[in-house]
This record gives C-alpha cells, structure tokens and sequence, in this order.
C-alpha cells in the first residue's frame, strides 16, 4: 500500500509512525514551518519533524486550492492519503488524487463533533466518552461515511491535552489495524445520519471567556476543555485571569463571581454550586495556586471575578 500523510501537529505523529508499520509512505503533507517562541524563530511542524527522522520526503503547500496540489499527489501514484489535524479543508480535486481517495482520523464519535474543535467541546459538554472515527473524506465538514469507530471513556476530571495524547494512540491503533483491512475491501464506510449530528466549531476568543452564572459544574468543564491551551480567562481587579486547574466545591452561600476563602481553598461563586480555583495565572505572571494569590493579596474575599476594574 503506498500513502500520503497529511498532517501537522504532535497530535497526529503516532498515527505517522503507525502508518509506517502497514504501508509505504510516499510522501507526508503539512503546514508551512511557522514562527514561534520568544524569538519568533521558524519551527517545523511536528509531523514534519517525525517524517525527516523516518526518512519521508515532506511537502509544504502554502496553497490548497490552485490546482497544484492535486497534480502533484497524482504524480506520487498513491493509494490511499490519510489525513489527521492536517488544519485546513481540502478540496475536492485533492481528495480524489489517490486511487482510494482520502480517509480522514477525526478525533470524534461521528456524527457527533463534527468540525475543528471535537477534543475541547466533547469535555465541554460534559460528554463521557470520545472516541477516533476513521471516515472517507468528501468535501462536507466530516459528512463522510464511516469506515470504522472506536470509542474511548473520558475521565470525570481530565483535560483536553491529556485526552489528546490518548486520542493520539487510539489513531495509531486504528491505522495500524483497520487501514488494511481497508486497502483488502474486507470494511465498508456507512453514511452518517445527519440527524444525530452535533458541531465543534473552532475556539474563538469569546468562548473562553467564563460566564459565572453558569453552574459549577459547567465552568469545570469550560476549564477542563480549553487546558492547557488557550485557556479559560476571567478578570480580577482589571487584569485577566487564566484558569488552570478548578474543581466544584463547597460554597452556596456565595453569588455568582464572587471571592471566598473556605478552608484552605480560594472559591468562587457560580449561577448553582461554587469553584474552588486550584491553579491559576494573572497575566504577565507565572502559574500559581489559588491561595498564592491570596497570600499576595492579588485577590480576595469581597472582590468579583469577571468584573472590570
């Protein structure tokens, strides 16, 4: 079986190296090396780093939709492209350019969690579990039939980074194994029913900022789904806050934003239950515990979260 990978992030890397296992990787496709840290200082994506060290050539379109894309994965004579985090929509003359199209490992139950997003919004929603669907891409937003689904229970307090790194394995698993069977014509891909689909639309700014007159128990899973990256932020004292860690706890005497110390906890109220903030970070500042900001007194009974200065 000869295969292109499409792909960008640390997130698709295991499935790379599964793939490597169950076909002849003609060539991996990933995003333009991108600036980042401090300095700013190109850096290549991590597929692309994954694929040099395993000796694939790596092709770095800046543009998806001119035509020349297509030709040049016709001119790879592949069988098959399979596609994870690749983060942009191809097109439908790149999805036809190999002989069995394109297959696509979506980090979501379909139909459910169709979109950019399907890690951070499947927590959001307090849903229980998760799971890889490996799909025949056509050019609807995941609207493909689905070859194979393999579910995965999400943990009561787990974040979406530690729930995509077991994703992650997941997708390995199934490249490894169902791929092939694939290739051999032994699995058929069933339409979805579009009835039963749900979106995850990117994370935009407004979504992480917290609305304390949620219940508790929502805004656990608004922190949890946006850790560690971007972040759930609220305000304090006129500077923004990020919430890192936070549990439901014990305060039902506080409304909602508002500051308490119960025990050795710092709390805040909430539209039902309270918050206790484990770990947090004031802008321009460190991660700290919830107490630590009290102990400094960068908040504390009688302030409000989510209130301007």
């Amino acid at each position: 079986m000869r295969a292109i990978f499409f792909g960008t992030p640390e997130i698709a890397v295991p499935a790379l190296h599964a793939l490597a296992e169950v076909a002849e990787i003609v060539a991996v496709v990933s995003q333009p090396d991108r600036p980042a840290g401090r300095g700013l200082q190109l850096a290549m994506p991590a597929v692309k780093q994954a694929a040099l060290a395993l000796g694939v050539p790596v092709h770095q379109p800046t543009a998806v939709r001119t035509g020349a894309l297509a030709s040049w994965v016709r001119e790879q004579a592949a069988d098959v492209a399979l596609v994870m985090a690749y983060g942009r929509i191809l097109p439908l003359d790149v999805l036809n350019a190999t002989r069995l199209g394109a297959l696509n490992l979506h980090a979501s139950l379909l139909p459910k969690y169709r979109g950019a997003a399907p890690i951070q919004w499947s927590i959001m929603r307090g849903e229980s579990e998760t799971g890889i669907s490996l799909m025949q891409m056509d050019v609807g937003m995941d609207t493909g039939p689905v070859y194979h689904r393999v579910s995965l229970p999400i943990a009561p307090d787990e974040d979406a980074g530690h729930l995509a790194e077991r994703l992650s394995q997941l997708a390995a698993e199934v490249t490894r194994h169902e791929l092939p069977r694939v290739f051999r014509g032994e699995l058929s891909a069933l339409p979805q029913d579009p009835v039963l689909a749900t979106h995850a639309p990117p994370i935009d700014a407004a979504l992480r900022v917290i609305d304390w007159t949620r219940s508790a128990r929502e805004i656990v899973h608004l922190v949890l789904g946006l850790s560690p990256r971007p972040g759930a932020v609220t305000t304090v004292r006129g500077k923004s806050l990020k919430l890192l860690e936070v549990q439901v706890a014990e305060a039902p005497d506080l409304t909602p934003g508002e500051v308490a110390v119960r025990g050795q906890q710092l709390v805040a109220g909430s539209g039902h239950g309270a918050v206790a903030l484990v770990r947090v970070q004031v802008e321009g500042k460190r991660p700290t515990t919830g107490r630590d900001l009290v102990n400094g007194r960068v908040l504390g009974p009688g302030d409000r979260l989510g209130e301007p200065s």
